[in-house]
């Protein structure tokens, strides 16, 4: 039942077209109230959204459906998914919801939830939801006329989240005499995200920031990193950061205009870490797609790299189980678990920006610590997933290419879980070698598909 309606994080798809409609979303609000109200107290849920033009839509009907059902819900507007974790939290609220499609363009929304501790819902949780959400004859318990709930508009939610965040860096350190570019990609940082490098000190050139409702991640953004590095060049920063359009992800640029993804800012982190022996185990929490590179560079720091499926969920769940205090994504979700519950970018940042004004060096000298093997993605469209295990012509194909790589190289395929697609990814030290055999395998998989 989540396959028809829950991906790797949450709910996505084309605006009006299932199952990102309004009636969806409704009956979503329904459900999800449903199963957090407990008790005859009444239950507060925070909403927020990216800056889509679609956002409107969800956000009524979701809060239709979680009133109706008898919960209070308080409105934020725009704010970076990690701030809705933590308002969620510090609110002491029952459920968090974000309406975003994080990089996805406007076309696309999505709908995810935070449990009242800020972790995103356990896959059990969201089975239940779907399953009472697509019911046909859902057995919804309505509240009487006097019980439902308000909806609110909360205007002090950016000055919370703000305070939050500069305190995770530390009171002694300030950001006086950086210069810092920061790209929002037109999305919910938009509003706040340099405040909290100004206040701490910094220079902030912003870019990224002026949401028309249809512009989010175009041309912008962590998916667009040449365009912060362009500008750090011209403007002469001493950093990059480009963010997402929920704002969960961070990709980074040093004072010389180089791209480092989420690996070499997880390598720098764990370094730093491990220095500081705040790192328990020696322990990395990362997905499938992080490359070998940095797999190689934590056991020669005496540490390890634990891999996970693909999504920032399943790299929290493995934290939490593991005890890991940092984990992440190439993409660049960050996990600092000492401060959140969730991948955020400003957070991730503070960081990265400690360890340059403690160790008092340019990231160019300190961040790329690790030479990533070249890495080739092909994505293959389709219109039906077929387990992999059950094409044996796609086998044979994976199987060559793994003894011609011999242990030099990785071989992954995945099917995405927020678009019709599957992932070819190939990993190895020779980069025209790595497209031949990533080309060679999407072809077989296309085929395969189509039979």
């Amino acid at each position: 039942m989540r396959d028809k309606l829950f991906g790797t994080d949450g709910l996505r798809g084309r605006v009006n077209e299932y199952p990102m409609t309004p009636d969806i979303a409704l009956k979503l609000g329904m459900a999800v109230g449903q199963k957090f109200r407990n008790g005859g107290r009444k239950h507060k849920v925070i909403i927020g959204k990216d800056t889509r033009l679609s956002g409107y839509v969800f956000e009524m009907a979701l809060t239709s459906g979680l009133c109706a059902i008898g919960l209070d819900v308080y409105l934020v507007g725009p704010m970076p998914t990690p701030a809705i974790s933590f308002l969620t939290r510090n609110m002491r609220a029952d459920l968090g919801v974000v309406i975003s499609a994080s990089h996805n363009p406007f076309q696309d929304n999505g709908i995810k939830f935070f449990d009242s501790d800020g972790f995103k819902l356990a896959d059990e949780l969201e089975n239940e939801i779907a399953e009472l959400t697509l019911a046909e004859d859902p057995a919804w318990v309505f509240p009487a006329a006097d019980r439902v709930g308000r909806a609110k508009r909360m205007v002090d939610s950016w000055g919370r989240y703000i305070v939050y965040l500069k305190n995770t860096f530390p009171r002694e350190l300030n950001l006086n005499g950086v210069k810092i570019v920061l790209d929002c990609a037109h999305g919910a940082a938009y509003g706040g995200a340099a405040t909290v490098f100004q206040e701490l000190g910094a220079e902030v050139v912003s870019i990224g920031v002026s949401p028309n409702g249809v512009n989010i991640n175009e041309g912008c953004g962590s998916l667009h990193p040449d365009v912060v590095a362009a500008k750090v060049r011209e403007v002469g920063a001493d950093i990059g950061l480009a963010l997402d359009g929920d704002a969960d992800r961070l990709i980074v640029v040093d004072e010389q205009g180089k791209v480092l993804d989420g690996d070499q800012i997880m390598a720098l982190c764990a370094q730093d870490m491990l220095e500081r022996g705040v790192l328990p185990g020696g322990t990395l929490v990362a997905t499938v797609m992080s490359n070998m590179a940095l797999e190689m560079f934590m056991k020669d720091q005496g540490g390890q790299l634990l891999r996970t499926p693909v999504g920032d969920r399943y790299v929290v769940e493995t934290m939490r189980r593991e005890g890991a205090m940092l984990g992440g994504e190439q993409s660049g979700h960050l996990i600092f678990m000492e401060h959140s519950t969730t991948g955020d970018g400003t957070l991730a940042a503070l960081q990265l920006l400690r360890i340059m004004c403690r160790k008092n060096r340019p990231l160019s000298l300190l961040a790329h610590l690790i030479e990533p093997f070249p890495q080739v993605m092909v994505n293959v469209q389709l219109e039906r997933k077929v387990p992999f295990e059950d094409l044996p012509e796609v086998g044979r194909a994976v199987a060559a290419v793994e003894a011609e790589l011999a242990g030099r190289g990785r071989v992954l395929l995945r099917y995405s879980g927020t678009e019709p697609k599957a992932r070819v990814m190939v990993e190895g030290e020779d980069i025209s070698r790595v497209e031949q055999h990533a080309a060679d395998i999407a072809a077989v998989l296309e085929r395969s598909l189509r039979a």
